[in-house]
């Protein structure tokens, strides 16, 4: 017996006459003839050497051997028919499901929507906001901005902003009882974390900073702590301390005068950590998902020229 499958035409054609226990039934589902399913059954019979069926005056029934294999082949064409079924709505739905983490969809993402909806009127996004990487399979979801190292296997992967970190904090530290003119000041201020630059390794984070700037007797771990990106950057701005964040994430806020650069910009450092468009290659094939990665780019685009 040979190890690879046997004639998919086979299997469908078993898998028809052992769920419905007749032949005539079976052609009439398959839009074939009796006579081509009876054939199937019997080259399956033959390539796999064992009876499938035993067929009597006026019914059919499974042998043992079809007991055992009939499960499989029902499950296997129910998978494929419903993975069809959801390929169909994905390419025929204008909703597109976009994945981000929180902080960086409310602090890059959505201030430039308006932009995206006046492009492309007849598509209905739907922002997923979470820090956990998600599988595009099962969760339905067309494309992600994901922040990280890259080298996502088997998975489209473009690099959209290559990260700066930065810190930042509210112009009332600026000359307050302890001006903070110059980084080392620090030591006389809260440094503001993220629970994500102390979970992953080489994350950006005051420890790198404080080590570039060549501050080794300041406690990187000794301030506030915070379980996302966007509590410390509003802690930032209450003039609770001083945070380390992305300069991409943080533009809008500087704008406004919630937010200032302590040190001016020269004080940004680039790591190896940046943000990323995410999708499986197959879903670049769909207009919706081409539309969004087109208007991203041109986001980007505009902005590096400001």
């Amino acid at each position: 017996m040979e190890d690879h499958l046997p004639p998919l035409n086979a299997l469908r054609a078993f898998e028809s006459v052992a769920r419905l226990l007749s032949i005539k039934a079976a052609a009439e589902e398959l839009h074939v003839t009796p006579a081509a399913v009876s054939q199937q059954i019997k080259s399956l019979e033959n390539y796999l050497d064992v009876q499938l069926l035993e067929r009597r005056v006026r019914s059919l029934a499974l042998t043992e051997a079809g007991e055992q294999l009939f499960p499989f082949m029902e499950e296997g064409f129910s998978k494929l028919e419903e993975g069809v079924r959801q390929l169909r709505r994905r390419q025929q739905s204008n909703e597109l499901v976009v994945s981000a983490s929180p902080t960086f969809a409310a602090k890059w993402l959505l201030p430039r929507l308006g932009s995206f909806y006046k492009a492309y009127p007849k598509v209905r996004l739907r922002v997923d906001a979470c820090e956990s990487l998600v599988n595009f399979r099962s969760d339905g979801v067309d494309v992600a901005l994901r922040y990280g190292r890259g080298g996502y296997p088997n998975l489209f992967c473009q690099t959209l902003i290559p990260e700066e970190v930065i810190p930042v904090c509210s112009p009332a530290l600026l000359n307050g009882l302890k001006p903070l003119h110059k980084p080392d000041d620090l030591r006389h201020h809260m440094l503001l974390r993220s629970a994500w630059q102390t979970g992953q390794e080489s994350a950006p984070c005051w420890g790198m900073w404080l080590r570039a700037a060549g501050l080794t007797d300041i406690d990187p771990d000794a301030g506030h702590h915070f379980s996302s990106e966007f509590l410390t950057l509003q802690a930032a701005i209450e003039g609770q301390g001083v945070a380390l964040t992305a300069k991409a994430l943080v533009t809008q806020d500087i704008e406004a005068g919630k937010l200032v650069y302590p040190f001016g910009e020269d004080f940004n450092q680039l790591i190896a950590f940046s943000y990323f468009f995410v999708c499986p290659e197959s879903h670049l094939r769909l207009e919706k998902v081409q539309a969004f990665k087109q208007w991203i780019e041109k986001e980007l685009q505009d902005a590096s020229k400001h």
